[in-house]
């Protein structure tokens, strides 16, 4: 299955016949997600297959943490955020654990985007937000939304991440996006700030 695809199955509307890539078995709505690592895909996963994949051990997949922290108390300087090369107002960062480095990522309407992170920056920040090392590597993200004025930072899943990605390309229209799009991405953390069951 492809990368878009993945995403397009994020971010589409509940079908009956989704199922546990792992067993078959039908999956409600909201259910879990594991990760390779390797191929970065997400697969969709029970809470009895999900439960097999544990952070420490040495298996192919990932459990995705279903937790969704708002960083109330998070810092970030306007030059931080400007040294960190991202040219919207939009990024997640994510630590892989193959590469050994951090990436930041920003949704486009071509998908996800890699900028070249500068490592300097990067620990400048760590260093004033000592939560990032609860960051779980390959499954969990710092979301960055700093669109109209905003300033919110999430430690959330990749799989929302992904969502985000998948929202926007899915939804963008002409060179601006489109009032759908920009209403989308309000609503999109509007739940997220409202928490994992909105």
């Amino acid at each position: 299955m492809s990368a878009f695809a993945t995403l397009q199955r994020l971010t589409r509307n509940p079908r009956a016949n989704e199922h546990c890539d792992m067993c078959g078995v039908g999956l409600m709505h909201q259910h879990q997600h594991l990760l390779n690592p390797a191929s970065k895909r997400l697969v969709c996963a029970c809470d009895a297959c999900a439960v097999l994949f544990c952070q420490s051990g040495e298996t192919k997949y990932k459990r995705v943490p279903r937790r969704i922290r708002l960083l109330a108390d998070f810092q970030m300087t306007d030059g931080q955020w400007d040294s960190l090369l991202i040219p919207i107002g939009l990024a997640f960062f994510v630590e892989n654990s193959l590469e050994n480095r951090v990436l930041a990522l920003y949704p486009s309407p071509a998908g996800s985007t890699e900028s070249m992170l500068s490592l300097e920056a990067w620990f400048d920040i760590v260093q004033e937000n000592p939560v990032l090392a609860e960051m779980e590597s390959d499954v969990e993200a710092l979301l960055v939304n700093r669109l109209d004025g905003r300033a919110e930072y999430y430690l959330a899943p990749i799989d929302k991440c992904y969502q985000l990605v998948g929202l926007i390309r899915s939804n963008w229209r002409g060179l601006s996006g489109g009032t759908e799009v920009w209403g989308k991405i309000r609503d999109f953390f509007g739940e997220l700030k409202a928490g994992p069951n909105a």
